[in-house]
């Protein structure tokens, strides 16, 4: 009963912060990482807002609605990944980014479709995981820290026996069994059987020589008990004040010796198309079964602790309880996203080779965005109600070329736009990651202080484009580029002129990146 009013505690709450995310919201939290791209994050919103709608209404509706899974069309670095992957943060949406590239069509070497539902609920079981672990943490630091005195102080925490208490009634023994023979002609009567006792005297009616043997020999049992409570009383005044100086630090770099459990790893094996990764799961679960290994290291007493807490974390967590969690949070919540999705579309009417692969994986792909049953090691998991997005640059084939039935259940299209200089000059300074926040923080840890003038970011973000338009449209990723050149240098002699200030202006842009840019040849290597 307990458990069950927590689990609708705990989902009450789950709806009433969904709630708050209106697709206006949503948007405008997008907002706060990704710059442009209107289109593309007022359908995440819808569908993220659709997925909520639905867990409100009756379960037989409930199960007739399907996700609207989402195409995205663009050029690469436009933020597509980073819309996806944002977007389940904000919700709290177990996620997993895939390439349809990597996938291969039964019969084939490689991994087949069903492990992007594993790998999902391998990041189901690490979220919940982690968010019951933070729910323990104290007292696991608690049963840590007892761990690591008996470690420093063994002995120290022996329980001492407590006497078994005496009885104030009489003491009965058994004697044994008897028999009497009712027919005293010695006939084949029935025979009466019997239990001998001796019944011991009370207490309270000893008489006086037993009790001045008892008196004699209360001395002796008290001195015992004297010391036995001294010495705990010892034991007990020394292992606090070694609490004592642990929680002050003092005890940080003292060398013990801690039993740890050794866990076999068997690596992940894939063969013609079939994936043996669960084998090691398996095997390694058999063997925390029987305990597995025990292995002794000699650490410190701070790395000792980070073990311990982490061994107790495990104890803690009810690993039934984190698998059902995490798969009910999965099928109902979970948000696959599958890039790349262009490289498997077979282009106009061409036919075998490699193009026989990807129609392939088409089909592969396609039950498991119906709705199908993937079996995983923490059981059955079902994709009716995950979200799936898409994304491709499409500049070689077009979303025309997939298999109709796969383009039947991505209904949601959306284009990305190209970036161009406003956007660049956007993306430098307003998003809460930007990179000249970044690259300001990184060169703030060697007391080097860096500023930007706004000449300077305009000035970026205009080489930018026109690098971008001149040789690969490589989107934002361009500006990762231009920023390492312009700051390789700085980067590099932080160490030896700290404690520096210095401005970043556009005759500085200029100096070191006009060059570079302007010749082609050189840009197309290093740009």
């Amino acid at each position: 009963m307990g458990d069950t009013q927590e689990k609708k505690d705990k989902k009450k709450s789950g709806e009433k912060n969904l709630d708050r995310l209106t697709p206006r919201e949503i948007v405008a939290e997008l907002d706060k990482y990704i710059v442009g791209q209107k289109k593309a994050k007022r359908a995440v919103a819808v569908a993220l807002r659709n997925r909520i709608r639905r867990l409100k209404l009756e379960s037989d509706m409930r199960e007739d609605i399907a996700p609207k899974n989402i195409l995205m069309i663009g050029p690469t670095g436009v933020g597509k990944t980073e819309i996806a992957r944002r977007l389940a943060k904000l919700a709290g949406s177990p996620f997993i980014k895939v390439e349809a590239t990597k996938y291969t069509e039964v019969g084939y070497v490689g991994r087949d479709v069903e492990s992007m539902i594993r790998d999902l609920m391998a990041a189901g079981i690490q979220m919940v995981k982690q968010e019951m672990q933070e729910s323990v943490t104290a007292e696991a630091e608690k049963r840590a820290e007892d761990s690591l005195l008996d470690l420093l102080l063994p002995g120290t925490n022996k329980k001492r026996k407590d006497p078994k208490p005496s009885s104030s009634g009489p003491v009965i023994r058994p004697m044994g069994t008897f028999a009497i023979n009712p027919d005293s002609n010695g006939g084949p009567g029935p025979a009466l059987m019997g239990t001998a006792i001796q019944v011991g005297i009370p207490t309270h009616l000893l008489n006086r020589s037993q009790d001045s043997l008892d008196q004699e020999e209360e001395p002796e049992t008290s001195e015992a008990r004297e010391k036995e409570t001294g010495e705990t009383a010892v034991k007990d005044s020394t292992r606090e004040k070694f609490r004592a100086m642990l929680r002050d630090g003092k005890l940080e770099d003292k060398m013990v010796e801690i039993t740890v459990n050794q866990s076999p790893q068997f690596p992940a094996i894939e063969m013609m198309g079939g994936s043996f990764e669960e084998l090691g799961s398996s095997l390694s679960g058999i063997a925390d079964l029987f305990g597995g290994a025990k292995k002794k290291k000699l650490v410190t007493v701070s790395r000792a602790r980070e073990i311990l807490i982490a061994e107790e974390l495990e104890k803690l967590v009810d690993r039934d309880r984190v698998s059902d969690e995490a798969r009910q949070r999965v099928e109902e919540t979970g948000i696959v996203f599958i890039d790349e999705i262009d490289k498997i579309a077979v282009k106009g009417e061409h036919g075998g080779g490699p193009d026989v692969s990807r129609e392939g994986v088409q089909r592969d792909i396609l039950p498991i965005v119906e709705g199908a049953t993937v079996n995983t090691k923490w059981g059955q998991v079902n994709t009716d109600h995950i979200l799936f997005i898409a994304a491709g640059a499409f500049n070689v084939s077009k979303p025309s070329d997939l298999i109709p039935e796969l383009q039947g259940r991505f209904p949601l299209r959306v284009e990305l736009d190209s970036l161009g200089k406003e956007d660049f000059l956007r993306i430098l300074t307003e998003p809460k990651n930007a990179l000249t926040k970044q690259y300001i923080e990184l060169l703030g840890t060697e007391i080097v202080e860096i500023t930007f003038t706004p000449e300077a970011i305009e000035r970026l973000a205009a080489l930018a484009a026109d690098v971008n338009a001149r040789l690969e449209n490589i989107g934002a990723r361009r500006l990762h580029t231009i920023m390492e050149a312009l700051l390789e240098e700085l980067s590099f002699d932080a160490p030896d002129i700290a404690p520096a200030k210095i401005a970043i202006t556009e005759s500085y842009v200029n100096e070191k990146l006009t060059d570079l840019v302007m010749d082609n040849d050189l840009g197309r290597y290093i740009l």
